[in-house]
């Protein structure tokens, strides 16, 4: 597995090299927001770490960039105090977040947990469904939404397409956010049910016809989540 750390800190990357190094990955370094864009056309990367504090392009704009090309995993490099920050990047995408100062030891099993992810939703093809005028395509990570010639290709993230798939398959049943943590595989962790409620909101921009009024996904306040393919009120 090939990861791209991005820092303009040499220490920062040489330290979390030698963590990834260690655990069987290859690693590319880019210090700056164009280096890392071009590095990542290039070199296709299995996962991008990536700080948000960078020279030339910040990291929200490498990673808006990204998303436009490639569903690539992507772990966010936060300060501490920058909740927004965390909320900002998860918007635009990315898959989980790092707070800093950071364990490389824990930044390596984040990253070895979004790639479960991957792996997780890369099942047969044949593994589909369809709910309103949506197909969700398991393997592909993706949505095909609309019909005829209003259809469009929707690519989710990882985290989105795990979090998705764990819904409809459990269609009907209430979910609590530690429920869909755990059938998501995104282990626990600090600050980590709250980003559910993040990506949540992303996939229902993405797949609902009204997000403010979804038809999909349900919110059960108090509790968490429930997948339906009803009109009901919110």
């Amino acid at each position: 597995m090939k990861v791209l750390v991005v820092d303009d800190e040499k220490r920062i990357v040489n330290g979390v090299r030698r963590y990834f190094e260690q655990a069987g990955f290859d690693v590319l370094a880019a210090y700056d927001g164009p280096q890392a864009l071009s590095l990542a056309r290039r070199e296709r990367p299995d996962l991008v770490v990536l700080d948000i504090m960078l020279p030339g392009m910040d990291g929200f704009d490498v990673c808006r960039e990204l998303r436009r090309e490639s569903d690539v995993p992507i772990i966010m490099l936060t300060a501490r105090v920058d909740e927004v920050d965390k909320l900002v990047g998860l918007e635009l995408g990315a898959d989980d977040y790092v707070t800093k100062p950071f364990s490389p030891r824990e930044l390596v099993a984040r990253a070895k947990a979004v790639l479960r992810r991957v792996r997780t939703t890369g099942r047969p093809a044949a593994e589909t469904y369809r709910f309103g005028d949506v197909l969700f395509d398991v393997s592909a990570q993706r949505c095909i939404v609309g019909h005829g010639d209003d259809r469009r290709v929707v690519p989710l993230t990882p985290t989105e397409a795990a979090i998705l798939h764990a819904l409809v398959r459990h269609s009907g049943q209430v979910l609590s956010r530690l429920q869909l943590m755990e059938l998501a595989h995104l282990g626990a962790y600090e600050g980590v049910e709250r980003t559910i409620d993040v990506h949540i909101h992303n996939l229902r921009r993405k797949i609902e016809p009204d997000p403010k009024h979804p038809r999909y996904i349900h919110t059960v306040f108090g509790t968490g989540y429930r997948f339906s393919d009803e009109n009901e009120p919110q």
